[in-house]
């Protein structure tokens, strides 16, 4: 079923169910839900809702709306941005960080979060794949990951005997490698 199908499915089911629900507070809750869908269709997010869907479904890497190579960069793009989002995260420097915009108060901040180690650390403990290169040097599997004309969002590398995770953030067209010693470093401290 398509995705529009499936939001106007949806969102006969929230009539439905607001048609027997006798709470106002519930129907207003259930008025949120069904607004939503429609904000998603009538401002023409349909696509982004429905490559955020099969992101979730994917088990890829936490999703980030932009990259910078330093945290001046960041903090001028969020400085400068017209309308940003209101939370997303942002790689600065390949680390990933979390945006926060708050409109009413005019609050705009971007601060290091550790998404990116959770979600190394259920990879491990879930089980690593085996590797699908192994290089030397970084500069190697840079040069490796770069050069992949369709890269895959995400695959098990080893550099100088150390796994890794080589990302591919198509949402941004970004490509990074991160070692799973984040995992145990950020354990340690």
């Amino acid at each position: 079923m398509t995705t529009r199908k499936l939001l106007a499915s949806a969102t006969d089911l929230l009539a439905e169910i607001r048609a027997t629900t006798p709470s106002q507070e519930q129907q207003d809750l259930l008025d949120v839900l069904f607004d939503a869908l429609l904000f998603i269709d009538s401002t023409g997010q349909l696509y982004a809702f429905e490559d955020y869907r099969k992101h979730l479904a994917s088990d890829d890497p936490p999703r980030v709306v932009a990259s910078f190579n330093t945290r001046e960069e960041a903090d001028a793009w969020l400085r400068d941005h017209p309308n940003p989002p209101s939370s997303a995260y942002v790689l600065v420097a390949d680390h990933y960080h979390h945006l926060v915009y708050i409109r009413e108060k005019h609050h705009r901040r971007i601060f290091p979060h550790p998404v990116l180690e959770h979600y190394l650390g259920a990879r491990i403990r879930e089980g690593l794949p085996p590797r699908v290169a192994s290089f030397a040097t970084r500069q190697e599997a840079e040069a490796w990951l770069q050069g992949q004309p369709s890269p895959p969002t995400q695959a098990v590398i080893q550099i100088a005997g150390e796994a890794h995770l080589a990302v591919y953030h198509p949402h941004i067209n970004h490509r990074s490698i991160y070692p799973f010693s984040l995992v145990t470093s950020q354990r340690a401290e």
